[in-house]
């Protein structure tokens, strides 16, 4: 068996799915914004204007097919995934009891990937959501190969050497990484050996950089993680292969683009490394049993004032009009940090001398041979995320990681409440608000009789990412799923979907409030 065959066997055998190696007809991060009045989230911007009137409606008049409950079901249930921490000698003795993870498209093919997986030579679970732009490429190459970047990084200067020294013996290696995928969640077989190589060259360097003893720094190693695959795939794209399929593909990685919220738990450190505007939101549980939410990440978008602040400042003053238009990175990209998105980050110059030699392929596709407006000082985009680290507390219950499809539909604390109740089985009923739409007292009792019922079938998903989702893409104006609602969101046409929402991907992660108790106590003792 090849050594990288050997080293990425703990991914499962699934399909490699053509059509992701060619770009999306619709960009939802990349592109001019239309002529109309900015908006904090162009996908809400493209949707039709509403009706004048402030009258009741509980749903927009969505041309599309009526849904049956278990049909809507169906979709929702398609790709969500669950996973308990295994006990050993009937205790848990992870900090993370387990995990729900689930994925809606909107975008053909869908442009999210999600990660999960187990360090096997380190402790620790690595959680993460992927949200490509221009294509799915860079988003699928970053669920194949950051976790072994990160976990790489992870490990001391003797596993290392170790680890090198039997691959130039040819001996069998231990797996590094248990991963925990749904069975659609594919990998590119064909980019095994090019990725193994890549790799390898990483762990070598950590070898000469680091010292006998030294234990490595969770915060800079997932730091040094993002970069280090950042420069491989902009490299792999320079350098191009032999293999008419592979240079196709990593040109298309290159050129593509995407975010990347990550999380490390280990015991009580919970590490959070984010690039782009995905965000992982921490469900605090109150003395009341209410529950609050903790944003542990920051998007990088115009909403940021230091994202805006940094990038300014990274460029001449002659540019500080232009570097950001419209809300918009030199007035097109929406996330102000990213992996690939090479043309934002080459020179002209080696834009056109990469593109010169790549397949004819590239050559059809507009969006590679357009070069950005105001284009004079690059690189205007980096991967390097930013690192917060939290010491888990008993109280702190659960995590949840979203792409922005999930940000753009719900209030963060709207999701810790929906999750939170989910879990304890135990509703807060909010008093109920009609944000000013005219009800009459029977619209208004037959909302509640709605609720009521809400509140006996709301936890028939048996998935919490699913339930979540189910709020995300069925709420209404009122807070409550309407199933009139959802069942239209979930039957239009891919022609039409993009144009209400995005991809949403979820993941939670249930902690252990036991586990996490006693490590605090240790620590404090």
């Amino acid at each position: 068996m090849p050594v990288a065959s050997q080293f990425f066997r703990g991914w499962p055998r699934s399909k490699v799915l053509a059509s992701s190696l060619f770009p999306s007809q619709h960009q939802s991060h990349l592109g001019p914004v239309p002529h109309q009045a900015p908006s904090r989230h162009p996908s809400l911007s493209r949707r039709p204007n509403p009706p004048p009137s402030r009258s009741y409606r509980v749903t927009p008049q969505l041309h599309s097919y009526t849904l049956t409950p278990p049909q809507v079901n169906s979709i929702l249930k398609a790709n969500e995934y669950s996973f308990k921490v295994p006990e050993f000698d009937g205790k848990n003795v992870s900090s993370v009891m387990g995990f729900d993870s689930n994925q809606l498209p909107a975008n053909a093919p869908i442009e999210d990937r999600r990660s999960i997986a187990t360090c096997l030579q380190t402790r620790g679970m690595l959680m993460a959501v992927f949200d490509g732009h221009a294509g799915c490429a860079c988003a699928q190459a970053l669920s194949e190969r950051l976790f072994y970047y990160i976990a790489m990084s992870l490990l001391p200067h003797e596993t290392l050497c170790e680890l090198d020294a039997a691959v130039e013996a040819g001996r069998a290696l231990s797996p590094i990484l248990q991963w925990h995928k749904h069975p659609n969640d594919y990998f590119t077989r064909e980019a095994q050996s090019l990725y193994f190589n890549s790799l390898r060259t990483h762990w070598q360097e950590l070898i000469d950089l680091s010292s006998l003893g030294e234990i490595p720094d969770t915060g800079e190693a997932l730091r040094n993680a993002f970069k280090r695959l950042d420069n491989d795939l902009s490299l792999e794209a320079q350098v191009g292969d032999p293999n008419a399929f592979l240079h196709y593909w990593v040109l298309r990685v290159a050129f593509s683009g995407a975010t990347a919220c990550v999380a490390h738990v280990d015991g009580s450190d919970l590490f959070i490394a984010n690039t782009g505007d995905g965000r992982a939101v921490l469900g605090v549980q109150e003395e009341d049993g209410s529950f609050t939410a903790h944003t542990l990440s920051n998007d990088h978008c115009a909403q940021n004032e230091d994202e805006v602040a940094r990038i300014r400042g990274e460029h001449p003053p002659t540019e500080k009009k232009t570097v950001i238009r419209q809300d918009r990175l030199l007035g097109l990209l929406m996330p102000f940090r990213a992996f690939g998105d090479v043309k934002f980050k080459w020179s002209i110059d080696l834009q056109k001398r990469v593109l010169e030699s790549g397949p004819d392929q590239l050559h059809e596709n507009e969006h590679t041979k357009f070069i950005p407006p105001n284009y004079h000082t690059p690189p205007y985009l980096t991967a390097e995320p930013e690192i917060t680290h939290h010491r888990l507390r008993p109280q702190d219950r659960f995590l949840v990681i979203g792409s922005d499809g999930l940000w753009e539909t719900l209030h963060r604390q709207e999701v810790v409440r929906i999750v939170g109740e989910y879990l304890t089985g135990v509703q807060q009923h909010q008093p109920l608000t009609v944000g000013g739409y005219k009800v009459t007292m029977g619209q208004m009792q037959g909302l509640l009789e709605e609720r009521k019922v809400l509140a006996s079938s709301s936890f028939q998903d048996q998935n919490a990412a699913t339930h979540l989702m189910r709020y995300a893409v069925g709420n209404n104006e009122f807070g409550t799923v309407d199933h009139e609602r959802l069942s239209k969101m979930l039957s239009l046409p891919e022609e039409l979907a993009r144009m209400y929402r995005d991809d949403i991907t979820i993941i939670v992660a249930q902690f252990n409030p036991h586990v996490i108790g006693a490590q605090t106590q240790e620590t404090q003792s």
